[in-house]
């Protein structure tokens, strides 16, 4: 099993988006690296830490797990989307997605400065300047420690 950080702008798609759909497609991704994850090392039943991006506090928000593995974003055929790629076809697919399933949302986020200072979590990508990837792979320690952090905060 491997852990990911997936960071969503929750006014285009929230944790509570997916918790009312339940299961949904994680489309949209037009970065190599991040399309590169997905497509090479996402598998079912890996976990996610959901974040949000773009927001006035930024951090995890709660869990999902992988459900569907790699396959075509069909975003990217479509004249009409944002995400249109017209390099891309059904034929020759330049991007993918992946499903995934909602597992739990945090009481409180755990938020870009607090995990800034947990040293256990010096190493995640996330806090690391230019780094942008909408996703990141994270270790299991550090996605227990995300975890343990907002479960500790919520028993209180």
């Amino acid at each position: 099993m491997k852990y990911w950080l997936m960071k969503s702008e929750p006014s285009a798609f929230s944790i509570d988006d997916l918790k009312k759909a339940g299961s949904e497609h994680w489309d949209g991704i037009r970065n190599y690296q991040a399309r590169n994850y997905m497509r090479d090392d996402m598998k079912v039943g890996d976990r996610v830490l959901f974040y949000h991006s773009s927001t006035e506090v930024p951090g995890v928000v709660g869990t999902a797990t992988v459900s569907r593995e790699a396959y075509p974003d069909h975003t990217a055929f479509d004249p009409e989307s944002r995400y249109f790629d017209p390099k891309s076809s059904p034929d020759n697919p330049r991007w993918m997605m992946v499903d995934l399933t909602y597992e739990s949302s945090f009481g409180q986020p755990v938020t870009l400065a607090e995990i800034r200072g947990m040293p256990k979590l010096k190493d995640m990508l996330v806090i690391r300047k230019g780094q942008r990837l909408s996703i990141q792979p994270v270790t299991k320690a550090e996605f227990e420690t995300v975890l343990k952090f907002a479960r500790a905060r919520e028993a209180r």
